[in-house]
Order: structure tokens, then sequence, then C-alpha cells
């Protein structure tokens, strides 16, 4: 009987090792992990709409405000399917913030003048950070962790490669070149016999 009491009491210590031990970090870097993968997508999802917040106030260009417009509608939607795909798999979607990435890409669009300036800045924005969350969904749905938020990153997909094309199809104008400087006068000729 004492031997059986030992046996339980050593089985009983072992187990509550087991659940005792300290889990791994969370790798927010890696975007075939869960965790990383959502982190990234909220961040990229944030920039377009926060940078077409911006191209909002400083763009004239109706066909520019036009597309931020969807962004923000579109993006706001896409965060929603990720943050629901997330519960589903019963992990804390994360916070709608930027990674230093994104943040600095906002930073440089807030400090472009208005106007085309602007616009073709937009643009370029719009299609490198489609480009990227197009390679982040299609490498997550293809080999993710975590089959719910694999389903929802391929189900996004068709709606990135969208906006990608219409982002490398805005029509925004060129800047205009700054005027050149006025002709010099020419110095005034001598005539003969003048002192100068």
């Amino acid at each position: 009987m004492r031997k059986m009491a030992l046996l339980i009491g050593g089985a009983i210590a072992l187990a509550a090792c087991s659940t005792n031990r300290p889990r791994p970090p969370v790798d927010l870097e890696n975007p075939l992990m869960a965790p990383g993968f959502l982190a990234q997508a909220a961040s990229g999802d944030q920039f377009e709409i926060q940078s077409s917040q911006l191209a909002l106030q400083m763009s004239q260009n109706a066909a520019v405000r036009n597309f931020a417009n969807m962004m923000i509608t579109d993006h706001t939607r896409l965060s929603q399917a990720m943050g629901a795909a997330a519960a589903a798999a019963r992990l804390q979607p994360p916070a709608p913030m930027l990674l230093p990435a994104q943040q600095a890409s906002l930073d440089q669009l807030r400090a472009t003048a208005a106007g085309p300036t602007f616009d073709m800045a937009y643009q370029q924005a719009q299609i490198s950070g489609h480009q990227a969350a197009l390679t982040l969904f299609q490498n997550y749905s293809a080999s993710g962790d975590v089959p719910a938020i694999r389903a929802a990153a391929a189900q996004a997909i068709p709606t990135i490669q969208s906006h990608l094309a219409m982002a490398q199809g805005l029509q925004v104008a060129m800047p205009a070149p700054p005027p050149p400087p006025p002709p010099m006068a020419p110095p005034p000729t001598r005539r003969a016999g003048e002192r100068g």
C-alpha cells in the first residue's frame, strides 16, 4: 500500500512539473506562426487605413481619394475577419498597432508635401504595402500553423490582389518640375572711349 501511495504521489508531482513549465516566448517575427502572422497582418491593415486617412487630407485627386476610401473600408473589414479567425482559433487578436517598418513608411508619407508629390508617394506606398501583404497572406495560407487563420488568409488574397492592381493603375499626375531660373541679363557693353 505504501508503495502504491509513493507511485501516485510521484505521478502527481510529475504532472504538476509538466504543467508548470514555462511556455516558449511568442515569436512575433515568424509570419508562419499565428501570432507573428496576425501581428504583421494587423500592422499592414493599420498602415493601409492610416495612410488612406492621410490621403483624404492631403490629396485633391479624385482617383486617389476614391481609392483611399476603399482602402479604409476594405482593410477595416479585413482586420475584423482576421480578428474573427483568431477568436475561432482561441487566440487573442493583436491590438491594432503599427510595427516599425509601417510606422516609418507612414512617417515618410506625413512628411511629403500635399498635392501631386503626395499622390505619387501614396501610390508607391500602397504598391509596396500590398506586395508585402500579398506575400505574407500567400505564405501563411500555404504553410501557416492554424487552419482557421490559414483559411481566412486564403479568403483575403483575392482582395489584396485586386488592391495591388488598382494601386498600380492609379492615375496620379507627375509633380510639375520647378520653374527654370530667370535668364541672366548680359553684362553692359562698353562703348569705345568710355572708362569703366
